[in-house]
């Protein structure tokens, strides 16, 4: 397994900055999210000050550009990092692809269907396998001629995943993509019984292995040696868990694991800003199916024992603020990078 750090965009001073940290670390590589600010730029950035890490968005959001504006800035970025960069792309919800992104939303499981089909056949033109030509029911293109087309380069089979939740996506992920983004709200139970049948289903149905689509796996971890260094790390913890909790899209995953009702008291506290009770409400046990609570010395092991055979890439979730991060808890998680990528 491979080990990243997830992060926001930033200035480019500040993300090469934390590039060179992360590196000399011992992490794998650098996931951005993209939020207030576009991750391209940023990637350039980082990739320059810290070559040997990879790249990935985690995730882009594709509806917001046309999918041949997405293919030919990952082919960019692959070029120019030596082939360590991947492409995450996700479907954001419709208030923001209507409203602030003033772009089409209809049904998001097809619609990324299309999208990632259109973008692989941009990436498969611009390899000069076939002439651009992609008649899908959101998306078409069919013109390229060679002045427009990018130059060839040494590192053309650009990886396309997608972040996946509900068993549609899933399985559309499955049919299409090189990776599935998970959600960083997952219990194993839902890895399991869930993610994993779904992936099979759809790599069945597109005559794929299973196993050749990669599992990246951001985790949300609450580490510290004495209850007292936990604290802090365990209520953001919970307040993660609980703010994406109150949302229905993952309200199943409480019902699989017999906390029925948690969704709708989990909304209550975020409209009232009681956030209190959501400490109290995420108990120990909930926190412990949806995270690793643990002593420093104990993260790599319990994280190995979660995900050894099922990710590809564990990625730090709680991260925002990495680019502040002290020196001696940053060594901290490098020793725990480096542990997990030796384990394989």
């Amino acid at each position: 397994m491979e080990f990243d750090v997830m992060t926001r965009a930033t200035t480019w001073n500040n993300v090469a900055d934390l590039a060179r940290r992360v590196e000399a670390a011992g992490f794998s590589g650098m996931l951005f999210t993209e939020g207030h600010q576009v991750p391209w730029m940023n990637i350039a950035a980082a990739s320059l000050a810290a070559p040997s890490l990879h790249f990935s968005t985690g995730i882009a959001i594709a509806f917001a550009r046309s999918p041949m504006v997405s293919a030919e800035i990952a082919w960019e970025l692959a070029q120019n990092t030596n082939g360590k960069f991947r492409l995450g792309l996700g479907s954001q919800v419709k208030a923001h692809i209507e409203r602030r992104y003033a772009s089409q939303w209809d049904k998001p499981a097809p619609q990324m269907k299309d999208y990632v089909l259109a973008v692989k056949a941009a990436l498969k033109a611009f390899r000069r396998e076939a002439p651009l030509k992609h008649d899908g029911p959101y998306y078409k293109m069919s013109l390229l001629p060679e002045q427009w087309t990018p130059p060839r380069h040494d590192h053309e089979d650009v990886k396309v995943d997608i972040s996946a939740v509900g068993p549609i996506m899933v399985r559309v992920a499955g049919e299409v993509a090189d990776g599935v983004h998970v959600h960083p709200m997952h219990s194993m139970h839902y890895i399991n019984n869930r993610l994993l049948p779904g992936v099979a289903e759809g790599a069945q149905r597109a005559g794929r292995d299973p196993k050749a689509i990669d599992l990246i796996i951001p985790v949300i971890v609450a580490a510290g040696d004495t209850p007292e260094e936990r604290a802090n790390p365990i209520v953001e913890a919970k307040t993660t868990i609980g703010f994406y909790g109150a949302t229905p899209n993952y309200a199943f995953q409480f019902d699989d694991l017999g906390y029925t009702g948690m969704r709708d008291k989990l909304r209550d506290c975020l409209k009232t800003g009681d956030d209190a009770r959501v400490q109290t409400l995420i108990t120990d046990e909930i926190l412990d199916q949806f995270a690793v609570v643990a002593r420093w010395d104990d993260v790599a092991d319990r994280m190995i024992a979660r995900y050894k055979g099922i990710a590809s890439r564990l990625v730090i979730y709680l991260a925002s603020h990495w680019r502040e991060i002290d020196g001696k808890t940053l060594d901290r998680w490098g020793e725990v990078a480096r542990a997990v990528r030796k384990a394989g």
